[in-house]
């Protein structure tokens, strides 16, 4: 990459998610990229602030092609399909890439707008550059919408595999599972809650670290205390990611129980740092966890099922002791954030320089 002009990104989506900032910072360590970033200022939690956040989309357009005309980025880059991949397809900017999210960004299910998001998704999937697809589960949905395959690329932006290392390899005789989720409905916390009170209920001793901030908080933190275990459980807020292989490195079980999954990178940092993953029956989970081999599935929503297995997990050391190392070889090959990121970063510096070369 030397002897290469710096290139300049333009970033649409919410800077501070995990994921987007992993995006953002591998470009510029691997790519020597210039960043700016653009997103909407209005929350949607609550039917007024979505009003007010849908109003703010229909102007977003005017105020990224202002921002394009100042900027004058190389390259466009957006979060979700269905969002901001839209408006990375409509500025007009190429090279563009768009990341689909979600096992299909097609969410929730049940919207009354599912028909129009199915409209915007496949105009971005026809106008964009390069889709990213950071699991082999998000490009089903993908063929199903007759998206041109070979604009896709399946690669994780993977985790900072040095950062997510183990340092404590002490077997604990507790369970000290740890959740990073964020505490939206969706991702079921309140099973993960009542689940571990069936395990109180046995005598087992445990400790629960729930990570992350949402409009759930205050309903589970009620939960907890309904059922008598609020002091087992540790309610963090939103930390720094930097700070979470601290606390992951005090835990051996990594709890995960969403309805939906595209692929997740909680998941990896969990396997990097050696936490036994036990997650919900899900398509996302499904391509990476096989039950009782590398982790545990469960049926979502399914409390019962959920305690017993972590049960099984806890009462079976040796087979747990095998599974993180294994799992911690399986990030290392396909999962390394620092050989990922590069290949990402490579890729979009050719097709700029071939998008330059063809005006």
């Amino acid at each position: 990459m030397e002897n290469q002009p710096k290139r300049k990104i333009l970033f649409l989506g919410e800077t501070y998610r995990a994921d987007a900032i992993t995006w953002i910072n591998g470009l510029k360590d691997f790519g020597d990229f210039e960043i700016v970033t653009w997103e909407l200022k209005t929350p949607s939690n609550g039917f007024f602030k979505r009003i007010s956040r849908i109003i703010e989309y229909c102007g977003a357009i005017f105020n990224i092609n202002k921002l394009v005309q100042t900027y004058q980025p190389d390259m466009v880059i957006a979060e979700r399909t269905t969002s901001y991949g839209f408006l990375a397809a409509l500025c007009g900017v190429q090279p563009s890439a768009i990341a689909q999210q979600g096992i299909s960004d097609l969410w929730p299910e049940n919207s009354l707008l599912i028909p129009v998001k199915k409209l915007i998704q496949r105009y971005a999937f026809r106008n964009v550059t390069i889709i990213h697809a950071w699991g082999v589960a998000m490009t089903y949905s993908m063929k199903s919408s007759n998206v041109d395959m070979t604009k896709v690329l399946v690669l994780p932006k993977g985790v900072d595999v040095d950062s997510f290392r183990k340092s404590n390899s002490q077997e604990t005789p507790t369970i000290n599972a740890i959740v990073t989720r964020s505490l939206l409905p969706e991702y079921r916390h309140n099973t993960i809650i009542k689940a571990f009170e069936l395990i109180h209920q046995k005598g087992i001793d445990f400790t629960l670290t729930i990570v992350g901030d949402g409009p759930q908080l205050a309903q589970l933190k009620s939960l907890a205390k309904t059922l008598k275990i609020d002091s087992r459980i540790n309610f963090t807020g939103r930390i720094p990611n930097e700070k979470l292989p601290e606390l992951m490195n005090q835990c051996n079980f990594y709890i995960s129980m969403p309805t939906t999954e595209g692929v997740s990178s909680s998941l990896f940092e969990a396997m990097a740092m050696e936490c036994y993953p036990i997650v919900s029956d899900v398509l996302g989970n499904q391509c990476i966890i096989t039950h009782r081999e590398n982790g545990q599935l469960v049926r979502v929503d399914d409390k019962e099922m959920l305690a017993n297995e972590i049960i099984w997990a806890f009462e079976n050391p040796e087979y747990r002791k095998q599974v993180v190392s294994k799992n911690r070889k399986f990030v290392d090959e396909n999962a390394n954030y620092k050989i990922n990121m590069k290949i990402i970063a490579d890729r979009y510096h050719q097709l700029i320089t071939k998008s330059k070369g063809t005006k």
